[in-house]
């Protein structure tokens, strides 16, 4: 059984949990690579990756390339000795960095591959309404998300369920098949498998503007599982209109009412309790939202303090 020495290489929030989870398993870490730091907020200070903050905390070695095909970065990592590399939600290697240690790079993904290759996995299977999804283990090769599969862990996707509270879970059933594959590669067990592709394999696309805003003539249930496959970030978004110039607001909440109407697809209705926005077969009731420069609010607060007109919209 060979003793690994790992590098491990992430950036999110989902990637900490997975770092975490390898050193409480004791295994070796002998250095991790993050995103260098961003300036972020209205004061433009420079920001400190998820990744970064607990490398930190843990004293553990911390590597920022700015690029990753550098000399003096690929000679400071060959000299580190490891003898595997794990990636979890961080950017595409160089063949000269994937392919160094003696026992490979693994990246963990979150969806079942070939399914939702791409950088929003957990997203797009809540938009897309799936009824389940899981995490992957694979061996990197020169594409994305394309390489052989060690371990795959599947679980269902509540019809409510938020992306915020998929990642959750998600992150925590990572952890548990990162380990297992750790173990399989340790005892030289793995056996990947080469990815079967259909014509019905699905994408996740990176998430923009475009894609993230919300079309109110689609059905209800399309348009719900945008709004929680985008909460609580990015968010899924719309204009209201009402009197003045119309404002961009985010959604995080919604409900779905069937019901037949004859009013305009778009139509706000405000109770001092409720909003309501007319759909296809039905309503969306809104359960939070938020204006801009506000924060979040669920509708009762924001119906305290705001009335909008019979005339207002969301578009």
């Amino acid at each position: 059984m060979e003793k690994l020495k790992i590098v491990f290489m992430g950036t999110p929030e989902f990637a900490v949990g997975i770092l975490d989870s390898i050193i409480k398993n004791n295994y070796e870490v002998v250095a991790v690579i993050t995103a260098v730091d961003k300036p972020a907020g209205r004061g433009q200070k420079l920001k400190f990756s998820a990744v970064k903050e607990y490398a930190v905390a843990n004293n553990l070695k911390l590597l920022q390339p700015t690029n990753l095909k550098d000399e003096t970065f690929i000679e400071e990592l060959r000299a580190l000795n490891a003898n595997l590399h794990i990636v979890v939600a961080f950017r595409m290697l160089p063949k000269v960095v994937w392919d160094m240690p003696k026992l490979g790079t693994f990246n963990l993904h979150a969806s079942l591959l070939p399914n939702y290759r791409g950088a929003a996995p957990i997203n797009w299977a809540i938009i897309n309404g799936e009824i389940k999804t899981g995490v992957t283990t694979f061996f990197i090769d020169d594409k994305i998300d394309t390489g052989a599969i060690i371990l795959s862990d599947e679980t269902e996707i509540d019809p409510l369920e938020t992306a915020g509270e998929l990642h959750d879970r998600l992150q925590a059933l990572g952890c548990e098949t990162v380990n297992r594959t750790l173990q399989l590669i340790e005892k030289s067990e793995a056996s990947p498998e080469i990815q079967q592709e259909t014509a019905e394999t699905k994408t996740a696309y990176k998430l923009n503007k475009e894609n993230c805003k919300i079309d109110w003539t689609k059905s209800a249930k399309e348009i719900f599982n945008l709004i929680r496959g985008l909460s609580p970030y990015p968010a899924a978004w719309c204009y209201l209109t009402d009197q003045a110039e119309p404002l961009s607001i985010k959604i995080y909440e919604a409900e779905i009412v069937e019901e037949e109407h004859s009013f305009d697809i778009g139509q706000l209705f405000c109770t001092k309790k409720e909003m309501k926005v007319a759909v296809k077969g039905g309503f969306l009731l809104i359960k939070s939202l938020q204006l801009p420069g506000k924060k979040r609010m669920k509708i009762t607060e924001l119906l305290n303090g705001v009335t909008f007109s019979e005339h207002a919209k969301l578009q």
